[in-house]
């Protein structure tokens, strides 16, 4: 029977067009070379309620919708794509989930020094595991975060949550308050002690208000020229949060005033040009919640013009 396929693949193929997914394949665990994509399905550790933990599989779905061909640039990707599938959550303990993040991390950046690994959460609280694990084979490490949020929550009244992650890398030294840059925090949406903690740590902080006034262009190139001097590695995490709730509806936690679509993709082809920016992740996405799958959409368009423009 010639037209009776597997279920799922009785779709329409064209010929002439190659989909972004077909780049990525199985992570084989030899000495590679490219990207290499993370699942971190962790949200039990999110404040409010979160399904963040089924946005890896929705995101990785995203990428199979997409060509290869970049019009703007007129020219197709041509990357090694790897899939290492996603790191098991324990079904109850957050330190435990973020322990074997960190191990898993660390593990595929020392026997893989040439991979640019980019993780897919989960909630925020995975960033501090991630970059942990990726900092165990660096050298110095800056991160820069885009986010509408500081996350530098004390870990007193709620424990290890994704309101906390960048106060646990400056608490535990994987990074110093100089060497986080903070992109996108926006009014209504931190508090004065955490802004206060920020400058008194060196962090430096772009609200969107500086979004607002300046090209993104502007602050990019000034944050990389800043982390230059400073630091070996830079670790991009972008919560997707730092969106405007137009064009991010799937985040637990959306507000208004946030950032354009057009600007973050923009600041991520600027980061992707830098040969010392080395990893990334992308949190805070929930596809319950969302509308026909436009925040995963948009966290697949960032892969993909991350994996475009990123310079060895």
């Amino acid at each position: 029977m010639p037209y009776l396929k597997k279920a799922g693949q009785a779709t329409f193929n064209d010929r002439h067009v190659k989909k972004f997914g077909e780049l990525i394949h199985d992570w084989c665990c030899q000495k590679e070379k490219g990207f290499v994509i993370i699942g971190a399905p962790l949200s039990k550790s999110s404040i409010s309620h979160s399904g963040a933990t089924f946005a890896p599989g929705v995101i990785r779905q995203q990428l199979q919708a997409y060509s290869t061909y970049a019009i703007e640039e007129e020219r197709d990707v041509d990357a090694y794509i790897y899939d290492a599938g996603d790191i098991e959550m324990h079904v109850t303990n957050i330190l435990e989930s973020q322990t074997r993040i960190a191990n898993v991390l660390e593990e595929v950046t020392k026997k893989h020094p040439n991979c640019i690994p980019i993780v897919l959460g989960g909630d925020h609280s995975i960033s501090y595991p991630s970059i942990t694990g990726f900092a165990k084979t660096k050298k110095t490490v800056g991160a820069i975060q885009f986010d509408a949020h500081h996350d530098l929550r004390n870990l007193e009244d709620g424990g290890p949550s994704n309101g906390t992650p960048f106060r646990s890398l400056l608490e535990s030294g994987v990074i110093k308050g100089e060497h986080l840059v903070q992109i996108g925090l926006r009014n209504f949406s931190n508090s004065k002690a955490y802004h206060d903690y920020a400058k008194e740590h060196g962090v430096t902080v772009y609200t969107m208000k500086d979004v607002r006034e300046r090209k993104i262009d502007n602050i990019i190139e000034e944050s990389i020229a800043y982390l230059k001097e400073k630091v070996d590695t830079v670790y991009i995490s972008v919560d997707m949060d730092v969106l405007d709730q137009a064009f991010a509806p799937g985040c637990p936690a959306i507000g208004p005033g946030g950032m354009t679509s057009d600007d973050l993709l923009q600041a991520i082809r600027l980061l992707a040009s830098e040969q010392m920016v080395g990893g990334m992740d992308i949190v805070e996405i929930d596809p319950t919640l969302d509308f026909r799958n436009m925040t995963s959409r948009l966290a697949a368009h960032i892969i993909m013009e991350f994996v475009l423009h990123k310079k060895g």
